[in-house]
């Protein structure tokens, strides 16, 4: 890594460009084989565009295990020519840059058209297990979808959306990547002028509900159809059966995988106490990955009604309506992809809502058993035993703002013996202590739930002690946060500040979208 820019780089004034791919001729690279697979399949939904100019690129943080996998030569990317590449503004020959087409609803309003107003999806790649990834690019500029935005993206946005996919990754909650950030040179204004940055990243794909919401707008049939079955080509979603391309019924083990998908990843994200903020059906994938990690952060105290976006003041993506929203984006799937479902409407609707009704009782599945492991209890436990004892604790928890992360770890210091930890955190202990009779009395596993709970999350008071550093141009503290939550399970020395709760100090925390 590389130190940002100095303040003289913030305050120069940059050159600003916006070519098409008409303008430039990309450079070659022997290093990098890009394929245009979605430009290709989808013309009517990919905008040929070019990255802008960036005046200073400066390399900040690269994924260097991410950038084997890929097959790439973390050395080349290094290098004048692959800071382009990650930049955007220098391909391989063949590539073809595009800005991706997208509706989606906004916190409940339907906005029919999109896109990527500030992103380029640059190309696929083989990954290592033969499957192909996305490099997708955020803050590389404007595009005809940018809707009055600048296109821009601020160093601190780009290095969180880094940090917390990483250590999502790294807790096996399926995310997109973060491949590296690029600082540009080029200030940015929002409230005061930031060093300006571009983030790469890496997924299995950037298909949407918002993109088959915006097939479905266009009324072209022929389109939606397109879209599925290049959605099912390139997931596959792995069923023993072949898939949805083997089933008697493509369209609807298509919408059955999605909601399965997400059925699991919303029950992970409750779990470990992650908030996405902005769970619009554009930023709902269809692969089951957790994307754009815009106002987003890790819950400091239980409470089902915490809110961390700035925007989002009705609480529509609360903590705790993070499942029943997941369902609510799921329906206007299902609305998208009616007319591959059946010629019959009715019909389509019927089948839907059949595939759709399975979505609550595969989230409380996922959540009941990740709860079990939590608590070191057998998967074989009755319910009727399990579940009365989680939702007490889970009313215990929030009754006295515990943190959840810390308190989990001290749990299984109770199960080896040592209660206090735990007793420490509650205001009303008769109850804990009554609850952890009970608890104890079913035999949990303390080896077994440190492997399920984590030491080190991004705890938001030392990813904004991160971010503040990093924009002044200090990258150790984000260094060291990474460090930890990129191994979040083996509690490790020296390592004791990324395991304690934020201070009383920190106050009621708020996040942004970042444009």
């Amino acid at each position: 890594m590389v130190a940002l820019p100095s303040s003289d780089v913030v305050r120069r004034r940059p050159t600003r460009s916006v070519r098409t791919l008409d303008d430039v001729s990309l450079a070659p690279s022997a290093t990098v084989d890009l394929d245009n697979r979605f430009a290709r399949e989808l013309p009517e939904m990919a905008v040929p565009w070019r990255a802008e100019e960036a005046p200073d690129p400066r390399l900040l943080v690269l994924n260097e295990p991410l950038t084997a996998e890929l097959g790439l030569d973390a050395a080349t990317l290094r290098t004048p020519e692959g800071l382009c590449l990650l930049l955007g503004t220098a391909v391989p020959a063949g590539a073809t840059p595009v800005a991706q087409a997208y509706a989606g609803h906004q916190f409940g309003g339907f906005v029919p058209r999109l896109g990527d107003g500030r992103a380029l999806l640059l190309g696929e790649l083989v990954h290592a297990d033969g499957r192909l990834r996305d490099l997708h690019l955020k803050g590389s500029g404007r595009t005809p979808f940018a809707r009055g935005g600048d296109g821009l993206a601020a160093v601190g946005p780009m290095l969180r959306e880094y940090v917390v996919s990483e250590a999502m990754h790294a807790l096996g909650i399926p995310t997109t990547r973060s491949l590296a950030v690029v600082a540009t040179g080029r200030p940015v204004r929002r409230e005061t002028l930031q060093p300006g940055a571009v983030l790469a990243r890496v997924a299995s794909s950037h298909l949407r509900v918002g993109s088959f919401q915006y097939a479905r707008a266009t009324g072209d049939a022929d389109l939606l159809r397109r879209l599925a079955d290049s959605a099912i080509d390139r997931h596959g979603f792995g069923s023993d059966d072949g898939g949805a391309a083997g089933a008697d019924h493509p369209y609807l083990a298509l919408f059955g995988s999605v909601v399965a998908a997400q059925a699991s990843l919303v029950a992970r994200w409750m779990l470990v106490g992650f908030v996405h903020g902005v769970m619009n059906t554009d930023n709902m994938t269809i692969s089951g990955e957790t994307i754009d990690y815009g106002p987003c952060a890790f819950l400091d105290a239980f409470d089902p009604a915490t809110v961390y976006s700035s925007i989002d003041t009705g609480g529509r993506y609360a903590y705790g309506n993070q499942p029943i929203v997941a369902e609510w984006n799921l329906a206007r799937l299902a609305e998208a992809l009616l007319p591959l479902l059946a010629e019959d409407e009715e019909r389509a609707i019927a089948l839907a809502v059949e595939v759709l009704g399975t979505f609550r009782p595969q989230y409380d599945a996922a959540w009941s058993a990740g709860m079990r492991a939590k608590l070191g209890l057998p998967d074989g436990l009755d319910p009727a035993v399990a579940l009365p004892l989680i939702e007490e604790l889970l009313a215990l928890l929030q009754q006295s703002h515990v943190d959840g992360t810390s308190f989990y770890r001290d749990l299984a210091t109770a199960a080896r013996g040592d209660a206090e930890p735990v007793r420490n955190r509650f205001l009303d202990l008769p109850a804990i202590d009554g609850w952890l009779a009970r608890w104890r009395a079913l035999g949990p596993d303390a080896a077994a739930m440190d492997r399920v709970n984590p030491v080190y999350i991004p705890r938001n008071h030392l990813v904004e002690e991160a971010l503040t550093a990093a924009t002044a141009g200090d990258l150790a503290p984000l260094g060291g946060l990474l460090d930890a939550v990129t191994s979040p399970f083996d509690e490790r020395p020296g390592l004791e500040r990324y395991a304690v709760p934020a201070p009383e100090d920190f106050g009621k925390y708020r996040t942004f979208c970042g444009t």
